[in-house]
């Protein structure tokens, strides 16, 4: 392995594509356990490189867009708080309630969230997109979208407008 900008870190040749799924030297890693393993030694160093850390051994991956995505959205009653809740299956396996003020659309209408007490962020599914869109409402008057959650509106920013 190669070591890179002289820190000492070198490639895992591990990649992420955008729809997740991850490839050690361009062959699909399908054993679960093996990459929910890596997933939960998964961090980002100050670079924004993500690195997957061992005991003492650290490599980067090559990552398309994001480590995480959203493979399903749910709603549910929040526990122990009255109102409902969106959560979201992410594809380590693991559910968690999706913090509506995180949202963004980026270009070609991209959703996206932070994920993972906002260490990370995670793209939308094409199926995860759709059964969120059910839950998004228009407003008219601010001519922007948003999701409507016991009482509160949390509206999506547009990055991609912003960038155009």
């Amino acid at each position: 392995m190669k070591t890179t900008n002289g820190d000492g870190i070198t490639p895992c040749n591990i990649r992420i594509d955008k729809e997740g799924v991850w490839y050690y030297r361009d062959v699909e890693m399908f054993r679960k356990e093996i990459v929910n393993f890596f997933y939960k030694n998964l961090k980002r160093d100050e670079l924004g490189r993500y690195i997957v850390e061992i005991k003492d051994e650290r490599c980067y991956l090559d990552v398309e867009d994001t480590p995480f995505v959203v493979k399903m959205v749910r709603q549910s009653r929040s526990k122990g708080v009255k109102g409902k809740a969106l959560y979201i299956l992410l594809n380590d396996q693991t559910e968690e309630k999706l913090d509506p003020s995180t949202l963004w659309i980026e270009k070609d209408n991209v959703l996206y969230c932070s994920v993972k007490n906002n260490k990370f962020y995670a793209r939308f599914l094409r199926a995860s997109y759709y059964q969120i869109a059910n839950y998004i409402e228009y407003d008219r008057e601010r001519n922007d979208y948003f999701i409507p959650l016991d009482g509160c509106h949390y509206y999506i920013r547009n990055v991609a407008e912003k960038r155009s």
